[in-house]
C-alpha cells in the first residue's frame, strides 16, 4: 500500500503488504492499507507503521499509517534511577548478556513464571509429578535438534533428551503458557496459549497485550538505556536524538510553558473561532501550511512515493484521509458506537478549553459541528475492504486534470507551495486512489461554511499536537483511552512516552546505537539462510498447485527468486557521515519539547517533498531498526526485517530449530506470501502493478481465495464477525506462511538429521513446530479493543491466526492425530498456496 514514507532515513512509503503482525492499513484511511504489508497492528502509543511525520505517540492503534488521528497513552513521570535491560530469554535458551545490561525485567512469555520450571523439574524426577497427563503427548516421543548438530539417537532409535541449562529454560517456557488438559484438536489456541492467558491480564495502562508488546517494551528499555548513558556517539544524528528524548523528559519545562506553544501557533496560522478571532480568507493557505509544515492531512492526504505502475519513478500521490476515529464504522454505527462518539466529543470540549476556548455551553456545539463535519466525511471514504484491487483504484492523471475532478482546492498554487523548491506545473503526473472520493470531497468543501473548515484544520492539528504540552492534555488523552479502548485509567512512566515518540521520530539516528548494542555482526547472514530455506520451500509448494498454469507458474517463480532481502537495518545509517548527512537540516533544540517536534514535521516533509525528482532507493525503509515487525513492499518487491523482531522468541540461537522455523521461519513465509496475496499478485517481478496472470489462473486464484473469506467472515470475538474480504490478504499470508516454513523444517532435518527431544513435554518436534508457531501469538484485548480491531485491523484476530491456519493443515492433523471433523480438522480446507 503506498503509502507516506515513516521516517527519514532516507524512508521510503510504506510499500509493503502489512508485514507479520499487522501494522499498515487499519481503518479507511486510504494510505494506511495499500502498500505496506506488515506482521503486526501498531499499539496506540507505538504504531507498527507510521508514515514520514506522523509519531507513535500520536496514532490510533491499528490505524496503521494514517496521519494525524490519535491519541498517545498517558504519562507519569521519569522513573528514578537506571533500568537494567538483558535479551529476553529467548524461547528458552541462555541468555545473551551484553556489557551495557544486567538482568530484564521482562520474560519473552509475559510477566516472570517459576511454574514452568518447577513442573520441568518435577517431570525430570526431583518431585513426584506426572506432566504425562492430559493431551501433551497425544503424538509421542519425538526429535528436536540444537542448532543444526546432528545429535545421537537413542537405542530405541529415537533422538536423545536435551537437558542443558537451555533445553530447561524453553521447555520451561513452553509448559508456563500452554493449557496440557485442553484438548487440541478441539481448541489449538487455547491449547497452545492457555496458561499465558491466564498468567497475563491485560496490564494496566494497555489495551492489549502478547508477545510483540512484551517485546517492544524489552527494546524501550534498550533505548532508554542507550539515550540516557551514550556519552560516545560518533554523529551528530545520534546526539541530536539525545537532545530530543531530553527536552521530552523535561517535565518542568513542559509545565511551566502549558498550552502556550500550541496557542502561539494556532495564532500564527489565522486563529481558531473556538478560541478567539480568525481570519476568514486564508483556507488555501492554511490547508497549504497544515500539510506541509505539521504532516495533517485534513480532507485528502498527499505525499510521494513509488509509481506502482512505474516503480523505478516516485509520484505524486493523492488519497482519501481526514478521520479522526480509527474507521468511518465509528461514524456510521452511532447506536453500536454511541459510547465511543460521546467519549469523542468530550475529549474536544476539554481540549478546546485547555486552549483558552471559554465555558463549555460556547465550545460544545461548535465541537458538535466538526464532528458532523467528519461523519460526512466518513459517509464518503470508502471502506477497506473495497479497495482491496488495486488495479481498480489506481488513476494517473495530471495537475490540470486534477483541478476538474476536485475544483475547490486550487491544486497548482497548493502543490507549488508544498513542495517548493520543485516546481509543479499543469502537466505534472499525479496517481489518485479512489477518484471518487476526491470529487465527492470537493463538493463537500464548497459546500461547508469557511468558519467550519478553519474549525475542522485546526481541529487536526490540535488532535495531532496536544500530546507534546503539559499533563492536562495527558489527563484528557488518558480519560478518552479508557472509552476508546478499555485502557486502565494509570500512568506509564514517562520514560516509555519519550521513548516511543524519539524512536518514531528520530529512530534511523539512534537505530546504530541499538544495532551495535544487540544485533551481532553475523544475525545478517543466520537470516539470510533462513529467508533463503523458505524461499526454496515455498517455490517447492508452487510448482505443485494444481490449480495454476505453467505460464503464470514460471512467472510467479522468477518473482519470489527476485525477492529482495532486506534484513537488520538499511547500511546508511552505519555510516556517520551519511546518517549525518539525511539529518542534517534538522536541529533539536535543548528543553524545548513542543518546538522540536513541530521542526521534525517540516523537517520530515522537506525530506518527503525531495523524493519527488528522486528515484526510489532499497535504503528508503518504512520500520526502523528497533521496530518489532516486519514487512512486503510491492513496488520494490522485498522483504524487510529489522533488527528488532531478529530476537527472541521469534529466534533464539539455543532454542531447537523446530522453535526457529515456527517463530522466525513464519514471519518470513508471512512476508513472501504476501508477494502472492490478492493485492501483492497484481505487481510483477519488478515491482510494476499490471496484469501478468493468464486470465484462468487469475479465475482459480479467486476461488481459492473465496474459501478463506468464508472461513474467517464465520470467526467472531464477543459476537461481532471477523470481516473475512478485509482480512483476506494478511489469512493468505498467514496460512502461506505457516505452509512454507513446515515444508522448510522438513528439508532441514532431512539435510541435518533430527534434533534432541525437550523434556517432559512428550512432544514430536514436529508437533513443537506448530506450537511454537502457535504461542508466538499468546495475546488478550479488552473488548473495546477487540472491538476496534475487528473494524480496523487488516489482520485476523490472534485466535484466528492459529485456527485459521493449523485448521487448513493437513500436516498438523497428522501430527497430532486429529480426528477427521473435529474442530481443527475439518472435512472442507482452504488452500490458496
Amino acid at each position: 500500500m503506498p503509502g507516506p514514507a515513516p521516517q527519514p532515513g532516507p524512508t521510503s512509503q510504506p510499500s509493503g503488504r502489512g508485514g507479520v503482525g499487522g501494522g499498515g492499513g487499519g481503518g479507511d484511511r486510504g494510505v494506511a492499507g495499500r502498500s505496506m504489508r506488515s506482521l503486526w497492528p501498531p499499539y496506540p502509543v507505538v504504531a507498527a507503521l507510521s508514515a514520514l511525520g506522523v509519531r507513535r505517540g500520536v496514532a490510533y492503534a491499528g490505524s496503521g499509517v494514517a496521519e494525524g488521528g490519535g491519541i498517545p497513552l498517558p504519562r507519569c513521570g521519569p522513573v528514578r534511577g537506571p533500568v537494567s535491560v538483558s535479551r529476553p530469554a529467548g524461547r528458552g535458551g541462555a541468555r545473551r548478556r551484553r556489557r551495557l545490561v544486567a538482568a530484564s525485567p521482562f520474560s519473552p512469555f509475559g510477566r516472570e513464571s517459576h511454574g514452568g520450571a518447577e513442573r520441568v523439574c518435577a517431570a525430570l524426577g526431583l518431585a513426584d509429578v506426572d506432566l504425562q497427563a492430559g493431551y501433551a503427548g497425544r503424538g509421542g516421543p519425538g526429535g528436536l535438534s540444537l542448532r543444526g548438530r546432528r545429535v545421537p539417537e537413542s537405542p530405541a532409535g529415537t533422538p536423545s533428551v536435551c537437558l542443558s541449562e537451555a533445553c530447561i529454560s524453553v521447555t520451561s517456557s513452553i509448559l508456563s503458557s500452554m493449557d496440557p488438559t485442553v484438548d487440541p484438536c478441539q481448541d489449538f489456541f487455547t491449547y497452545a496459549c492457555g496458561g499465558w492467558i491466564k498468567a497475563n491480564p491485560v496490564p494496566d495502562g494497555h489495551s492489549r497485550w502478547g508477545t510483540f508488546s512484551n517485546l517492544w517494551e524489552h527494546n524501550q528499555a534498550i533505548i532508554k538505556h542507550l539515550l540516557e548513558n551514550s556519552t560516545a556517539s560518533v554523529s551528530e544524528a545520534e546526539r541530536k536524538a539525545q537532545v530530543y528524548y531530553r527536552a521530552c523528559m523535561n517535565e518542568t519545562r513542559i509545565e511551566e510553558l502549558k498550552a502556550k506553544p500550541l496557542m502561539e501557533l494556532i495564532e500564527k496560522l489565522g486563529g481558531w473561532n473556538i478560541t478567539g478571532p480568525w481570519d476568514k480568507d486564508n483556507f488555501q493557505d492554511t490547508l497549504q501550511v497544515v500539510t506541509s509544515h505539521y504532516r495533517t492531512s485534513p480532507f485528502f492526504s498527499v505525499y510521494v512515493s513509488a509509481d506502482s505502475k512505474n516503480s523505478n519513478s516516485n509520484v505524486i500521490q493523492v488519497d482519501q484521509s481526514g478521520l479522526g476515529l480509527p474507521s468511518r464504522d465509528y461514524y456510521l454505527n452511532k447506536t453500536e458506537n454511541e459510547k465511543v462518539l460521546t467519549g469523542y466529543l468530550n475529549y474536544m470540549v476539554q481540549l478546546g478549553k485547555l486552549l483558552g476556548g471559554g465555558d463549555e455551553d460556547t465550545i460544545r456545539p461548535q465541537m458538535q459541528q466538526i464532528l458532523d463535519f467528519e461523519t460526512a466525511l466518513a459517509n464518503i471514504t470508502i471502506p477497506q475492504e473495497k479497495r482491496r484491487d488495486e488495479e481498480l483504484i489506481y488513476h494517473k492523471v495530471t495537475a490540470a486534470e486534477l483541478q476538474t475532478l476536485a475544483p475547490a482546492i486550487n491544486w497548482l498554487p497548493f502543490l507549488n507551495a508544498i513542495f517548493y523548491p520543485v516546481e509543479i506545473n499543469e502537466s505534472e503526473p499525479i496517481v489518485v486512489y479512489d477518484k471518487e472520493y476526491l470529487g465527492q470531497v470537493s463538493t463537500l468543501i464548497n459546500n461547508t461554511d469557511k468558519c467550519l473548515l478553519n474549525n475542522y484544520m485546526i481541529w487536526n492539528l490540535v488532535r495531532k499536537t496536544s500530546s507534546f504540552l503539559d499533563q492536562r492534555f495527558q489527563d484528557a488523552d488518558e480519560k478518552f483511552m479508557e472509552v476508546m479502548y478499555g485502557t486502565k485509567k494509570t500512568c506509564l512512566p514517562r520514560w516509555k512516552f519519550c521513548v516511543s515518540d524519539t524512536e518514531n521520530t528520530l529512530g534511523f539516528a539512534l537505530g546504530p546505537m541499538f544495532v551495535k548494542a544487540t544485533f551481532a555482526e553475523d544475525s545478517k547472514n543466520i537470516a539470510s539462510e533462513i529467508i533463503l530455506e523458505i524461499k526454496k520451500a515455498f517455490e517447492e509448494s508452487l510448482s505443485t498447485l494444481k490449480w495454476m498454469d505453467e505460464d503464470t507458474r514460471k512467472s510467479a517463480k522468477e518473482k519470489a527468486d527476485a525477492i529482495y532481502n532486506m534484513i537488520g537495518y538499511p547500511n546508511f545509517i552505519m555510516d556517520p557521515k551519511e546518517l549525518d548527512k539525511v539529518f542534517n537540516d534538522y536541529t533539536a533544540v535543548p528543553d524545548l519539547y513542543f518546538e522540536n517536534a513541530m521542526r521534525f514535521f517540516n523537517f520530515s516533509w522537506r525530506v518527503t517533498a525531495d523524493q519527488l525528482r528522486k528515484a526510489p532507493n532499497r535504503d528508503q525503509w518504512s520500520m526502523t531498526p528497533p521496530m518489532v515487525n516486519a514487512y512486503y513492499s510491492p513496488t520494490k518487491n522485498e522483504i524487510v526485517f529489522p533488527a528488532g523482531i531478529l530476537q527472541a522468541p521469534f529466534y533464539t540461537r539455543s532454542s531447537p530449530n523446530a522453535l526457529n522455523f515456527g517463530g522466525i521461519g513464519v514471519v518470513v513465509g508471512h512476508e513472501l506470501t504476501h508477494a502472492f496475496d490478492d493485492q501483492g499478485r497484481e505487481y510483477d517481478k519488478d515491482g510494476n502493478l499490471r496484469p501478468w496472470w493468464k486470465n484462468s489462473s487469475v479465475e482459480a486464484f479467486k476461488q481459492q481465495t473465496e474459501c478463506m473469506v468464508e472461513q474467517y467472515g464465520n470467526y467472531s470475538v464477543n459476537g461481532e464477525l471477523v470481516n473475512g474480504r478485509h482480512t483476506l490478504g494478511e489469512n493468505i499470508a498467514d496460512n502461506g506462511g505457516l505452509k512454507a516454513a513446515y515444508r522448510a523444517y522438513q528439508n532441514w532435518v532431512k539435510k541435518n538429521g533430527a534434533e534432541q527431544t525437550l523434556p517432559t513435554l512428550g512432544l514430536t518436534n514436529n508437533q513443537l513446530f506448530f506450537l511454537g508457531f502457535a504461542q508466538v501469538w499468546c495475546s488478550v484485548r479488552t473488548p473495546e479493543s477487540s472491538h476496534e480491531g475487528l473494524i480496523t485491523d487488516p489482520h485476523s484476530p490472534s485466535r484466528f491466526r492459529v485456527i485459521g491456519s493449523i485448521s487448513n493443515s493437513k500436516e498438523f492433523s497428522e501430527h497430532f492425530h486429529c480426528p477427521p471433523g473435529s474442530p481443527m480438522n475439518p472435512h472442507h480446507k482452504c488452500e490458496v498456496w
